[in-house]
């Protein structure tokens, strides 16, 4: 199993509209093949910033989704919220 986790810090007013964009398309991420899990938390101290945990069956699977048309279109409208650069880890459980 892979973990993907990813810091997102949007735009303060943009936020709403991020969550509405993650609403919308949780499902189809989690339908995808091999995803089995997809979280959204949020800091505790920084209402702006967010992250994104999913577990994935393996590498392969991950980039998959990650080369998919659906992706690159679900990231190119959330991109445009970002306030800062996205930071991601992809880690295994020791």
């Amino acid at each position: 199993m892979l973990i993907r986790i990813v810091k997102l810090t949007f735009q303060p007013s943009r936020v709403q509209g991020f969550l509405r964009l993650f609403q919308e398309e949780k499902k189809k991420i989690a339908a995808f093949d091999g995803c089995s899990k997809v979280e959204l938390m949020k800091d505790t101290d920084t209402a702006n910033v967010f992250f994104t945990y999913n577990e994935w069956r393996d590498k392969d699977a991950l980039e998959n989704y990650r080369n998919s048309d659906f992706f690159k279109t679900t990231w190119a409208r959330a991109k445009k919220s970002f306030a800062d650069k996205p930071q991601a880890w992809s880690l295994t459980i020791v």
